[in-house]
């Protein structure tokens, strides 16, 4: 981080059990909030909305990072955008009537994030954003939308980079409710990664060379909702393949429906193709790969802790911490994504080594310790200043 975190109050005492609602409803909330819900303890009531729940995105997740079973609501995940967020909504509300929290947590831009601060809002609960300010200024992409409207309502502003908070102050939101932490993202990386020996064996079950195989990620509707956008994306991969580099390509659910109704099976021959796999799992052939291409969020603040290049197969990023760090560049699928990755996958000792060296933008590893004791002081305080020393 290029300016001083903001210091972790001193120690409050203990939140009443199940006080704080910590709601979310897709699978990198859970990865993200994972941290804090351990800092929070017993105080945190945990509420998945069920926009993403099957066991491969869900359900493992909860086991692999320790996190409580939650209370789920239903009849939401396969709705459109404006049906999850109601569907939420209503149930939230409901919920939050019948057993008022004493706070509402809820993480990034999903519709579940949404849902969460508008029900909280509406029952006049103290609200705390964690990852406020992110801003891609790509009005096209509904979590835009999503993000600015739960900064506006939010009571605790918890942004995890300099550059989030200038954005929060670019829209005049008040400095008081603008706390600097770091991004949990540090803390989760450095705690899930599996162990050297671990690792070796994960390697060798699906047959890779550590620094020799190009890992890819592809399930945002902007690469998944037309043939040609895929396809372009795909045929890359494929010209990799093709060239003697592996390419690991774990296909989310969503993408292997566009594969088959768009007939793209051909362009996954050459690729070792697998179906999600586990967060551990995820950052333990993350940590090896010569190169990651991917469209996801958290992968783009993952790769820095990782040390690894990205290659961020999207028009905007509400992340650019990474690509000014030097760690991930921006393309387009298709001829844009290739040519980046040929001139990477080139030099890729001398890239590996120099992200090495390079420190993560995003913090120190203590962001869930500075937002859990927040929380309790606007908790515990809510009229005081949450910054006071």
């Amino acid at each position: 981080m290029t300016a001083c975190p903001t210091p972790k109050p001193a120690p409050r005492r203990p939140l009443a059990p199940g006080s704080v609602a910590v709601v979310l409803g897709t699978r990198p909330e859970l990865v993200k909030l994972a941290p804090l819900i351990h800092e929070l303890g017993p105080a945190t009531r945990l509420v998945h909305t069920g926009q993403h729940w099957d066991e491969a995105m869900s359900g493992r997740f909860l086991r692999d990072l320790g996190l409580p079973r939650p209370e789920l609501l239903t009849g939401v995940g396969g709705r459109p955008r404006a049906g999850q967020i109601a569907r939420s909504l209503g149930q939230l509300d409901a919920a939050f009537a019948e057993d008022r929290p004493a706070a509402v947590v809820v993480q990034g831009d999903t519709n579940a994030t949404l849902a969460g601060a508008l029900a909280a809002n509406a029952r006049d609960i103290p609200l705390v954003h964690v990852e406020a300010g992110l801003r891609s200024f790509d009005r096209a992409m509904p979590e835009e939308h999503n993000r600015v409207m739960v900064d506006h309502i939010a009571d605790l502003l918890c942004a995890a980079t300099p550059g989030n908070a200038a954005n929060l102050r670019a829209e005049s939101l008040a400095e008081e409710r603008i706390a600097l932490t770091g991004n949990t993202v540090v803390e989760v990386v450095r705690g899930s990664l599996p162990h050297a020996a671990a690792r070796a064996h994960l390697l060798d079950r699906h047959g890779l060379t550590a620094d020799g195989y190009v890992l890819a990620t592809v399930h945002r509707p902007e690469n998944t909702d037309t043939a040609e956008a895929l396809g372009a994306v795909l045929a890359e991969l494929d010209r990799i393949a093709r060239a003697g580099t592996p390419v690991l390509f774990p296909m989310h659910p969503r993408t292997r429906a566009a594969v088959e109704r768009f007939g793209l099976d051909g362009l996954l021959e050459r690729l070792a193709v697998t179906g999600p796999v586990g967060y551990a799992d995820f950052l333990g052939l993350a940590r090896h790969a010569a190169l990651l291409v991917s469209d996801s969020g958290g992968v783009q603040e993952e790769c820095t802790v990782l040390g690894r290049p990205l290659l961020v197969v999207r028009r905007s990023t509400e992340r650019p911490e990474a690509v000014e760090a030097g760690f991930a560049a921006l393309v387009a699928p298709g001829a844009e994504l290739g040519a980046h990755a040929r001139t990477w996958l080139a030099d890729t000792p001398e890239r590996l080594a120099r992200l090495a060296a390079a420190p993560s933008p995003y913090g120190d590893g203590l962001a869930s310790a500075r937002i859990a004791a927040l929380t309790a002081r606007l908790v515990e305080e809510p009229a005081a200043p949450l910054l006071a020393a």
